[in-house]
């Protein structure tokens, strides 16, 4: 018999449970900054098709300086203050609190990520990789600033939509491999149904509050920086008993299914292609061509 939960009226065949959880604790990573990586730890190298996740934290001076990238994407979700990007093929700009960047990094970008503002800015970095007919695409960038996220309320429920669709909005984002990145916000006494594609992985982080999280009979309340990975089911559902709104993100994708070799900030499907990246980079060549000799403004005024 099918498990089902009733959410606003509405019937929800085999909510997706919860398979897996774990706390995303800090850690040093670019130059004193602090991230908590909650994908690309030893725990879970990989949920195809997400590389990783960071919560992360930084202040002036420090950063993310001069760095490479191929076969995957960025997405950089700022959730206080702001970040300077600069590139080597000359993109340079700016995102502030709710802006999001999509980058796809494709056959080659390096690129620098610094803080913009006084004090701490913080966000989310979700690397999504690139099936292999993608993988060696022309760079692309889609910035899109806060009042031009798609967001709708309803019944208590608040959703910012990264990409994908929820309750009625669609995203402008464009996504190679098919993405679902919402940003949920439930007031007290609020709960949430949403549906995901059943072929895809999905996984919820929890950014503020408190939350019952795949089941009403869910005993226990989630909190902060906690990373839950939904096991499969029709979609998801979520409730906040607490007095405290709760505030989280579902992303789903859809997976791969390839072959991953990675080195890095290099991912590709063999060996062999990651040890020609290797030498791409090194030589300056197939997509490197501007790596050689190119500094970010960051690197030359420190």
């Amino acid at each position: 018999m099918l498990e089902t939960e009733v959410c606003d009226g509405v019937v929800v065949n085999v909510p997706r449970p919860i398979v897996r959880k774990f706390q995303a604790r800090p850690q040093r990573e670019g130059v004193g900054a602090v991230v908590r990586r909650s994908i690309g730890r030893f725990e879970l190298k990989y949920f195809d098709p997400f590389l990783v996740l960071d919560e992360f934290s930084v202040s002036a001076p420090g950063g993310f300086p001069d760095h490479p990238h191929r076969g995957f994407e960025t997405v950089t979700y700022m959730l206080q203050g702001a970040l300077t990007h600069e590139d080597f093929a000359g993109h340079k700009g700016s995102i502030g609190t709710g802006d999001v960047q999509w980058m796809t990094a494709g056959r080659g970008i390096v690129h620098s990520e610094m803080p913009a503002a006084q004090g701490v800015q913080k966000g989310l970095q979700l690397w999504i990789n690139l099936s292999s007919k993608h993988k060696m695409v022309e760079p692309r960038y889609q910035e899109i600033q806060s009042k031009d996220i798609s967001e709708v309320e309803k019944n208590g429920v608040k959703v910012r939509v990264i990409a994908g669709e929820a309750l009625g909005k669609k995203s402008l984002i464009y996504t190679r491999t098919p993405t679902l990145y919402l940003d949920f916000t439930l007031k007290p006494g609020t709960n949430l149904q949403q549906p995901i594609p059943k072929s895809w992985n999905a996984f919820v982080y929890v950014l503020e509050g408190e939350g019952i999280f795949g089941s009403s009979r869910s005993s226990s309340p989630i909190t902060a920086h906690y990373l839950l990975l939904l096991g499969p089911g029709d979609g998801l559902m979520a409730w906040n008993r607490s007095s405290k709104s709760l505030r989280f993100i579902l992303v789903g994708g859809e997976p791969l299914g390839e072959p991953l070799v990675q080195y890095g900030p290099f991912v590709m499907n063999t060996q062999e292609e990651i040890d020609q990246t290797i030498e791409d980079f090194e030589n300056g060549v197939n997509g490197f061509e501007r790596a050689k000799y190119w500094q970010s403004q960051a690197i030359v005024d420190s």
